[in-house]
């Protein structure tokens, strides 16, 4: 098996496919809950082109009810046993310190915390030493309201300041600077505006000098598009947005862009859809540089 830290290493940019293992995903929840279902679409996801298979046993939509750790633990840990055996790179999403050790334990190579840290004091010294790329998102806490209104003054500057804030910190608990993947965290305590300006800005993320992992799949400020794009279309911020799985298109789109920023990796539920994408973005480079 190659050096975790491998993983990081500069290339184009890579798939990681959403596996949740929950009942309550704002998505597909439930639709793979089942272990054996689970497995099956991990498999799929790796066939379709996914790099990585990211395992999340827990929700993070506004208002969603935390599992216990016992069930986190239940329905992540076999399934990434599974998969690895299998020869996938897994990837698992969790704020446990406790999930993140037993993973790692039985062949987890990516740690995914949407907190960075924050949610469980416990996490950083679950993966100092380890060697394993931990993903810090930028995070201000899980919104348990979904109304609530989140405020910045300047987004892009404000997230890159609070990230560089959060790699300082890990460093100082243990981590080494090279392990650490920064995500800027859209949709996480950020509105449509905010999100389409980090967008607009993501070049500054990249340019902090670690590996970014982008995420975008299917969240709600793709579902609010303009039916007739063109100089002056506005969202109406009032409408019912599209469904999730219907976002696809979108992603994919976004995806793109994030590899022309030089993201390092897309998280997404749509495989086929982003690996298309990115490999016109794959041969556009190409043509440039003949």
């Amino acid at each position: 098996m190659t050096e975790p830290l491998s993983l990081l290493a500069p290339g184009p940019t890579r798939i990681m496919g959403i596996l949740n293992v929950t009942p309550d995903s704002f998505s597909d929840g439930g639709r793979w809950f089942d272990r054996g279902a689970a497995l099956a679409h991990g498999r799929r996801l790796v066939a379709l082109g996914a790099d990585i298979v990211d395992v999340g046993g827990e929700s993070t939509r506004p208002g969603s009810e935390r599992p216990s750790e016992q069930e986190e633990l239940d329905r992540v840990v076999p399934v990434v046993e599974a998969l690895v055996a299998e020869g996938t790179v897994v990837s698992v999403d969790t704020m446990r310190a406790s999930v993140a050790r037993a993973s790692i334990d039985v062949g987890a190579r990516i740690i995914n915390d949407v907190s960075g840290g924050l949610a469980d004091e416990d996490m950083p010294a679950a993966v100092a030493g380890t060697g394993v790329p931990f993903v810090a998102m930028h995070w201000r806490g899980l919104l348990t309201d979904p109304h609530e209104q989140p405020h910045y003054d300047d987004v892009v500057a404000e997230v890159c300041r609070e990230l560089t804030a959060r790699v300082d910190a890990l460093v100082a608990q243990g981590l080494t600077r090279e392990q650490i993947v920064l995500d800027p965290g859209f949709g996480f305590s950020k509105d449509a505006g905010h999100n389409w300006t980090l967008l607009a800005g993501l070049q500054a993320v990249t340019g902090l000098g670690h590996p970014v992992l982008f995420g975008t799949s299917r969240k709600r400020f793709l579902g609010r598009l303009p039916r007739r794009p063109g100089a002056g279309a506005e969202v109406d911020e009032t409408a019912e947005p599209t469904p999730p799985l219907e976002r696809d298109a979108a992603t994919a789109a976004t995806s793109l862009l994030a590899a022309q920023a030089g993201c390092w990796a897309v998280r997404v539920h749509d495989v086929p859809a982003t690996r298309d994408a990115l490999a016109v973005w794959e041969m556009v480079r190409g043509a440039r540089a003949r």
